[in-house]
Protein backbone atom coordinates (compact mmCIF):
# COMPACT_ATOMS: atom_id res chain seq x y z
CA UNK A 1 0.00 0.00 0.00
CA UNK A 2 1.63 3.50 -1.30
CA UNK A 3 2.79 5.53 2.17
CA UNK A 4 0.05 8.21 1.30
CA UNK A 5 -2.92 6.16 1.51
CA UNK A 6 -1.73 4.82 4.20
CA UNK A 7 -1.36 8.35 6.34
CA UNK A 8 -4.91 9.15 4.50
CA UNK A 9 -6.04 6.18 6.63
CA UNK A 10 -4.61 7.03 9.99
CA UNK A 11 -5.51 10.69 9.57
CA UNK A 12 -9.21 9.69 9.40
CA UNK A 13 -9.03 7.28 12.15
CA UNK A 14 -7.05 9.47 14.42
CA UNK A 15 -9.10 12.93 13.72
CA UNK A 16 -12.38 10.79 14.14
CA UNK A 17 -11.07 10.40 17.33
CA UNK A 18 -10.23 13.67 18.16
CA UNK A 19 -13.84 14.60 17.30
CA UNK A 20 -15.29 12.38 19.61
CA UNK A 21 -12.53 13.39 22.46
CA UNK A 22 -13.86 16.92 21.96
CA UNK A 23 -17.29 16.08 23.08
CA UNK A 24 -15.82 14.20 26.35
CA UNK A 25 -14.36 17.71 27.61
CA UNK A 26 -17.41 18.83 29.27
CA UNK A 27 -17.24 15.90 31.49
CA UNK A 28 -13.41 15.21 31.82
CA UNK A 29 -10.23 17.34 31.67
CA UNK A 30 -8.89 17.36 28.05
CA UNK A 31 -5.37 16.24 29.19
CA UNK A 32 -6.91 13.33 31.37
CA UNK A 33 -8.77 12.32 28.27
CA UNK A 34 -5.47 12.26 26.51
CA UNK A 35 -3.99 10.38 29.16
CA UNK A 36 -6.74 7.59 28.81
CA UNK A 37 -6.70 7.27 25.50
CA UNK A 38 -2.69 6.50 26.00
CA UNK A 39 -3.44 4.27 28.80
CA UNK A 40 -6.35 2.34 26.91
CA UNK A 41 -4.55 2.08 23.84
CA UNK A 42 -1.18 0.85 25.87
CA UNK A 43 -3.27 -1.98 27.50
CA UNK A 44 -4.60 -3.18 23.69
CA UNK A 45 -1.03 -3.21 22.10
CA UNK A 46 0.17 -5.15 25.13
CA UNK A 47 -2.39 -7.54 24.85
CA UNK A 48 -1.60 -7.49 21.05
CA UNK A 49 1.56 -7.87 20.77
CA UNK A 50 3.09 -9.45 24.20
CA UNK A 51 6.34 -7.46 24.55
CA UNK A 52 7.56 -10.01 27.17
CA UNK A 53 8.22 -12.67 24.39
CA UNK A 54 10.46 -10.35 23.14
CA UNK A 55 14.72 -10.00 24.15
CA UNK A 56 15.12 -6.59 24.77
CA UNK A 57 18.31 -4.38 25.31
CA UNK A 58 18.67 -1.44 27.96
CA UNK A 59 19.47 0.68 25.09
CA UNK A 60 15.94 -0.43 23.42
CA UNK A 61 13.84 -0.15 26.53
CA UNK A 62 15.50 3.47 26.75
CA UNK A 63 14.43 4.23 23.54
CA UNK A 64 11.16 2.86 23.52
CA UNK A 65 10.05 4.46 27.04
CA UNK A 66 11.50 7.70 25.99
CA UNK A 67 9.49 7.26 22.82
CA UNK A 68 6.36 6.72 24.76
CA UNK A 69 7.12 9.38 27.24
CA UNK A 70 7.23 12.31 24.23
CA UNK A 71 4.24 10.63 22.76
CA UNK A 72 2.12 10.61 25.67
CA UNK A 73 3.03 14.46 26.22
CA UNK A 74 2.33 14.96 22.91
CA UNK A 75 -0.99 13.52 23.02
CA UNK A 76 -1.84 15.61 26.31
CA UNK A 77 -0.62 18.79 25.04
CA UNK A 78 -2.73 18.54 21.79
CA UNK A 79 -5.97 17.57 23.95
CA UNK A 80 -5.77 20.86 25.65
CA UNK A 81 -5.04 22.77 22.64
CA UNK A 82 -8.32 21.41 20.79
CA UNK A 83 -10.10 22.52 23.79
CA UNK A 84 -8.93 25.95 22.84
CA UNK A 85 -8.63 26.21 19.46
CA UNK A 86 -10.03 24.55 16.24
CA UNK A 87 -9.06 21.18 15.37
CA UNK A 88 -7.72 22.26 11.62
CA UNK A 89 -5.99 25.32 13.35
CA UNK A 90 -4.52 23.26 16.31
CA UNK A 91 -3.31 20.48 13.53
CA UNK A 92 -1.83 23.26 11.35
CA UNK A 93 0.04 25.00 14.26
CA UNK A 94 1.37 21.78 15.72
CA UNK A 95 3.11 20.87 12.04
CA UNK A 96 5.81 22.89 12.74
CA UNK A 97 7.29 20.01 14.54
CA UNK A 98 7.53 18.07 11.53
CA UNK A 99 8.39 21.16 9.16
CA UNK A 100 11.51 21.48 11.57
CA UNK A 101 12.25 17.77 11.27
CA UNK A 102 12.11 17.74 7.19
CA UNK A 103 14.35 21.39 7.42
CA UNK A 104 16.96 19.48 9.20
CA UNK A 105 16.95 16.26 7.86
CA UNK A 106 15.69 17.09 4.05
CA UNK A 107 18.06 16.82 0.93
CA UNK A 108 17.93 17.80 -1.89
CA UNK A 109 15.57 20.45 -4.13
CA UNK A 110 12.88 17.82 -4.31
CA UNK A 111 12.80 17.62 -0.21
CA UNK A 112 13.08 21.15 0.27
CA UNK A 113 10.30 22.49 -2.53
CA UNK A 114 8.19 19.84 -0.41
CA UNK A 115 9.01 21.40 3.03
CA UNK A 116 8.08 24.65 1.07
CA UNK A 117 4.55 23.78 -0.30
CA UNK A 118 3.55 21.70 3.02
CA UNK A 119 4.27 24.54 5.12
CA UNK A 120 2.32 26.58 2.74
CA UNK A 121 -0.45 24.39 2.90
CA UNK A 122 -0.50 24.26 6.26
CA UNK A 123 -0.74 27.87 6.99
CA UNK A 124 -3.79 28.13 4.33
CA UNK A 125 -5.64 25.53 5.90
CA UNK A 126 -5.18 26.98 9.77
CA UNK A 127 -7.74 29.61 8.34
CA UNK A 128 -6.07 32.42 10.36
CA UNK A 129 -9.14 31.76 12.09
CA UNK A 130 -7.75 32.89 15.89
CA UNK A 131 -9.07 35.00 18.87
CA UNK A 132 -7.29 37.16 21.02
CA UNK A 133 -7.67 36.71 25.10
CA UNK A 134 -6.25 33.84 27.10
CA UNK A 135 -8.02 30.89 25.79
CA UNK A 136 -5.86 31.14 22.50
CA UNK A 137 -2.80 32.12 24.55
CA UNK A 138 -3.32 28.46 26.57
CA UNK A 139 -3.80 26.84 23.18
CA UNK A 140 -0.91 28.56 21.34
CA UNK A 141 1.48 27.31 24.55
CA UNK A 142 -0.33 23.75 24.32
CA UNK A 143 -0.03 23.36 20.40
CA UNK A 144 3.39 24.71 20.54
CA UNK A 145 4.46 22.08 22.98
CA UNK A 146 2.83 19.49 21.23
CA UNK A 147 4.89 20.21 18.25
CA UNK A 148 8.08 20.14 19.69
CA UNK A 149 6.63 16.89 20.79
CA UNK A 150 5.48 15.65 17.73
CA UNK A 151 9.20 16.18 16.06
CA UNK A 152 10.55 14.22 18.62
CA UNK A 153 7.91 11.42 18.15
CA UNK A 154 9.18 11.27 14.67
CA UNK A 155 13.19 10.94 15.46
CA UNK A 156 12.46 8.50 18.10
CA UNK A 157 9.57 6.75 16.69
CA UNK A 158 12.13 6.10 13.25
CA UNK A 159 14.99 4.40 15.87
CA UNK A 160 12.22 2.27 17.24
CA UNK A 161 10.60 1.02 14.09
CA UNK A 162 14.01 0.43 13.11
CA UNK A 163 14.97 -2.31 15.95
CA UNK A 164 14.02 -5.60 14.60
CA UNK A 165 12.03 -7.66 16.35
CA UNK A 166 11.78 -5.24 19.72
CA UNK A 167 10.52 -2.52 17.68
CA UNK A 168 7.99 -1.11 15.09
CA UNK A 169 4.49 -2.17 17.17
CA UNK A 170 5.59 -3.92 19.80
CA UNK A 171 8.24 -1.05 20.74
CA UNK A 172 5.09 1.46 20.67
CA UNK A 173 3.28 -0.96 23.03
CA UNK A 174 6.32 -0.97 25.64
CA UNK A 175 6.48 2.93 25.10
CA UNK A 176 3.05 3.67 24.79
CA UNK A 177 3.10 2.04 28.73
CA UNK A 178 5.67 3.92 29.71
CA UNK A 179 3.87 7.23 28.66
CA UNK A 180 0.81 6.11 30.15
CA UNK A 181 2.48 5.04 33.70
CA UNK A 182 5.06 8.09 33.75
CA UNK A 183 2.04 10.60 33.35
CA UNK A 184 -0.34 8.54 35.63
CA UNK A 185 0.64 10.40 38.96
CA UNK A 186 -0.40 13.95 37.60
CA UNK A 187 -3.64 12.65 35.37
CA UNK A 188 -4.87 9.38 36.56
CA UNK A 189 -6.98 11.28 39.67
CA UNK A 190 -9.45 13.03 37.60
CA UNK A 191 -10.50 9.72 36.05
CA UNK A 192 -12.48 8.48 38.51
CA UNK A 193 -16.36 9.05 36.28
CA UNK A 194 -15.12 6.54 34.21
CA UNK A 195 -15.25 3.75 36.51
CA UNK A 196 -19.33 4.34 37.08
CA UNK A 197 -20.09 5.38 33.82
CA UNK A 198 -20.15 2.25 31.00
CA UNK A 199 -20.88 4.24 28.32
CA UNK A 200 -17.94 7.00 29.07
CA UNK A 201 -15.88 4.16 29.21
CA UNK A 202 -16.53 2.77 25.85
CA UNK A 203 -16.18 6.37 24.22
CA UNK A 204 -12.99 6.25 25.58
CA UNK A 205 -12.27 2.93 24.11
CA UNK A 206 -13.42 3.98 20.63
CA UNK A 207 -10.77 7.47 21.16
CA UNK A 208 -8.08 5.10 21.91
CA UNK A 209 -8.84 2.86 19.11
CA UNK A 210 -9.28 5.59 16.32
CA UNK A 211 -6.91 7.92 17.38
CA UNK A 212 -3.75 6.04 19.11
CA UNK A 213 -3.73 1.77 18.14
CA UNK A 214 -4.87 2.19 14.28
CA UNK A 215 -2.87 5.38 13.49
CA UNK A 216 0.52 5.12 15.31
CA UNK A 217 0.68 1.42 14.59
CA UNK A 218 0.32 2.12 11.08
CA UNK A 219 3.00 5.29 10.65
CA UNK A 220 5.38 2.52 12.44
CA UNK A 221 5.34 0.54 9.27
CA UNK A 222 5.62 3.60 7.43
CA UNK A 223 8.40 4.81 9.48
CA UNK A 224 10.43 1.30 8.23
CA UNK A 225 10.00 2.16 4.63
CA UNK A 226 10.69 6.05 4.50
CA UNK A 227 13.28 8.73 5.67
CA UNK A 228 12.15 11.12 8.25
CA UNK A 229 12.24 14.17 6.16
CA UNK A 230 9.90 11.73 3.76
CA UNK A 231 7.83 10.81 6.56
CA UNK A 232 7.67 14.29 8.09
CA UNK A 233 6.32 15.41 4.56
CA UNK A 234 3.73 13.21 4.56
CA UNK A 235 2.42 14.15 8.02
CA UNK A 236 0.95 17.53 5.91
CA UNK A 237 -1.38 15.34 4.68
CA UNK A 238 -2.91 15.15 8.46
CA UNK A 239 -3.58 18.89 8.73
CA UNK A 240 -5.69 17.87 5.44
CA UNK A 241 -7.59 14.88 6.63
CA UNK A 242 -8.12 16.94 10.02
CA UNK A 243 -9.95 19.43 8.43
CA UNK A 244 -11.94 17.60 6.69
CA UNK A 245 -13.31 15.69 9.56
CA UNK A 246 -13.60 18.91 11.41
CA UNK A 247 -15.65 19.98 8.66
CA UNK A 248 -18.00 16.82 8.69
CA UNK A 249 -18.50 16.36 12.54
CA UNK A 250 -17.66 19.38 14.16
CA UNK A 251 -19.06 22.19 11.47
CA UNK A 252 -15.75 23.92 11.45
CA UNK A 253 -16.36 24.23 7.40
CA UNK A 254 -13.00 24.87 5.64
CA UNK A 255 -13.00 28.05 2.96
CA UNK A 256 -11.37 28.72 -0.26
CA UNK A 257 -7.65 29.66 0.89
CA UNK A 258 -8.23 26.30 2.83
CA UNK A 259 -8.36 24.44 -0.84
CA UNK A 260 -5.55 26.20 -1.92
CA UNK A 261 -3.93 24.92 0.98
CA UNK A 262 -5.42 20.92 0.08
CA UNK A 263 -3.80 21.56 -3.50
CA UNK A 264 -0.25 22.86 -1.67
CA UNK A 265 -0.14 19.77 0.48
CA UNK A 266 -1.35 17.46 -2.16
CA UNK A 267 1.90 19.22 -4.71
CA UNK A 268 4.22 18.40 -1.76
CA UNK A 269 2.95 14.62 -1.33
CA UNK A 270 3.34 14.35 -5.05
CA UNK A 271 6.52 15.84 -5.25
CA UNK A 272 8.53 14.13 -2.82
CA UNK A 273 6.91 10.61 -3.45
CA UNK A 274 8.48 10.57 -7.15
CA UNK A 275 12.26 10.41 -5.66
CA UNK A 276 12.00 7.78 -3.33
CA UNK A 277 11.50 4.54 -5.03
CA UNK A 278 15.03 3.25 -4.99
CA UNK A 279 15.15 3.98 -1.39
CA UNK A 280 11.96 2.27 -0.78
CA UNK A 281 13.24 -0.91 -2.93
CA UNK A 282 16.28 -0.81 -0.34
CA UNK A 283 14.39 -0.13 2.94
CA UNK A 284 12.95 -3.25 5.29
CA UNK A 285 9.66 -4.50 3.91
CA UNK A 286 7.29 -3.32 7.32
CA UNK A 287 6.05 -6.31 9.18
CA UNK A 288 2.56 -5.97 11.09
Amino acid sequence: MPAPLIFVLSGLTQYVGAALAVGLFDELPPATVAWLRVAIAALVLVAWRRPWTVTWSRSGLRTAALFGVVLALMNVAFYVGIDHLPLGTAVAIEFLGPVGVAAATGSGWRDRTGIALAAGGVVLLAGVSLDGGRDAAVGLIAIGIAAACWAGYIVLGRRVASAGEAGGITGLAVGMSAGGLALAPALAGAATPVLHDAHLAAVLVAIAVCSSVVPYALEQVVLRRVPPATFAILLALLPATAAVVGAVLLRQWPHGLEVVGLVLVSAAIALTGRQRPEALADEVPPAV
